[in-house]
């Protein structure tokens, strides 16, 4: 990957697990979360067709493909987290993302269907990450894909990270189009 090509793929850098936290960061990254359907109500807000067909970067999936990736991704992240509160460090099922993003819903279904399904799902992900314990937030998960096991808090870092990672890719998309 060039350069250019891995700062439109990476436009916050790659994610890096944190070795730690504590109540401010959950606090921020919860935040982030709660925020981030609004990002996106901006991101799309006036977007035509064509546009909503460009892909953020050569070979990357388009704005539409982007936002509904979003909310298949943080659907996961909400069963995966109810999984974790209630089972004894259950092993998840990963999912085929970049399968998902090429199914018929993606492109039959207008993609503020799915910035509301992240409103609607944020305020229960947050609702319920405000309500977490010091001890809820080391039960844990194994993701067979990486075959190793994830805290909680290290889950909400990702997704933190996740949520403003693809709102930039279209945003920078925005600008580099000169569609502000």
């Amino acid at each position: 990957m060039t350069p250019e090509t891995e700062a439109l793929a990476y436009p916050i850098g790659k994610f890096e697990m944190p070795l730690e936290y504590d109540e401010t960061q959950i606090r921020k990254w919860i935040e982030r979360i709660e925020v981030s359907p609004k990002w996106y109500d901006a991101a799309i807000e006036n977007m035509d067709e064509a546009q909503l067909l460009t892909p953020y970067r050569p070979d990357g999936w388009t704005v539409m493909q982007v936002i509904h990736h979003v909310a298949d991704s943080h659907m996961n992240a909400y069963i995966r987290f109810k999984w974790a509160l209630t089972e004894d460090c259950p092993t998840i099922k990963p999912y085929h993302e970049k399968q998902w993003a090429e199914l018929p819903d993606v492109f039959n279904v207008p993609v503020n269907v799915s910035v509301t399904i992240l409103h609607a799902l944020h305020r229960r992900w947050v609702a319920l990450m405000r309500d977490m314990t010091t001890e809820d937030w080391k039960r844990a998960m194994v993701h067979p894909e990486h075959n190793r096991r994830m805290e909680l808090w290290q889950l909400l870092a990702m997704y933190a990270w996740h949520t403003k990672h693809h709102f930039e890719h279209i945003f920078r998309l925005r600008e580099r189009m000169n569609w502000l």
